[in-house]
């Protein structure tokens, strides 16, 4: 009995050495920087950064496969905290980005062309002549993009819309890529003027499916410097790098223009409207 267990422990032994030796040949070695890195970035593992979470992209940046502002949640400190420990410098970032929801065609403005009973997902309702709406740029109202924000930035409202919450929004993109319709754009986020509608209909079809819609009269192209609002086959679009008036809203006969303030919206002498053009 004694023999056998001295066997045991002395092959126990020789395994542990084994072990040892092995784990020391195949060891790898990890460049310590990687979770330092990791500790600067926001630990939102969002994967906006297009890396499988914030130790993906540490692992890429600290192997100069990804630049030090690659994240788009964590900004401009985050990546002066990542190039200093990077031994690199860094200066700038831009101005923040938030989600745009351009649309203001809730269910109360904008015609149905049938009752939509399936699955609760836009990318399911598109796939149904495109959706229930007359309007076939308008917002589903379903929220899939809600449900895509990793942050809690997007709410449904009752009317049909989605809002964005300017203040939470880290611009991640998610939700404009969540978007069937591809009617969520990224724009500064100290801009206050935006046109809420992506239609490209003619104006009189564009009316008929939506009460707010763009209608492509060019009143507010004339009323603001050249090149600050622009026409894109029937659809106003704003140039975000120019300065625009606020009054401009006030030309707009459809009240598709509004004036954000403090994460709300409001055209100039009306009640104040959500992002996406529902009520505050």
């Amino acid at each position: 009995m004694l023999s056998a267990i001295i066997a045991l422990a002395a092959l126990a032994l020789v395994a542990s050495f084994g072990l040892a030796i092995a784990a020391r040949i195949f060891a790898v070695e990890t460049d310590p920087r990687i979770e330092l890195v990791e500790d600067a970035l926001p630990g939102a593992n969002c994967g906006a950064c297009g890396f499988p979470g914030c130790s993906g992209l540490a692992k890429a940046i600290v192997e100069e496969k990804a630049g030090v502002a690659d994240c788009p949640v964590g900004g401009g400190g985050t990546a002066t905290a990542v190039a200093e420990i990077m031994g690199l410098s860094f200066s700038g970032g831009g101005e923040k980005m938030v989600a745009m929801i351009n649309c203001k065609g809730d269910d109360e403005v904008a015609l149905k062309r049938f009752h939509y009973n399936g699955v609760a997902d836009c990318t399911s309702a598109a796939l149904i002549f495109g959706g229930d709406k007359s309007c076939s740029y308008g917002c589903l109202g379903l929220g899939t993009c809600a449900g895509a924000c990793p942050f809690g930035a997007i709410e449904m409202l009752p009317s049909g819309l989605a809002l964005v919450d300017p203040e939470k929004c880290t611009g991640c993109t998610k939700c404009v890529d969540s978007c069937p319709k591809g009617i969520i754009k990224m724009v500064p986020a100290s801009r206050t003027v935006h046109i809420l509608c992506s239609s490209h209909d003619k104006g009189g079809v564009a009316r008929k499916a939506c009460k707010t819609a763009c209608i492509g009269c060019q009143k507010c192209v004339k009323a603001v410097p050249e090149g600050a609002i622009v026409m894109d086959n029937f659809l106003a679009v704003i140039n975000y790098e120019m300065e625009i008036p606020e009054e401009v809203a006030g030309e707009c006969p459809m009240n598709t223009i509004v004036v954000s303030r403090q994460g709300g919206m409001a055209p100039p002498g009306q009640e104040m409207q959500t992002a996406a053009g529902g009520d505050a």
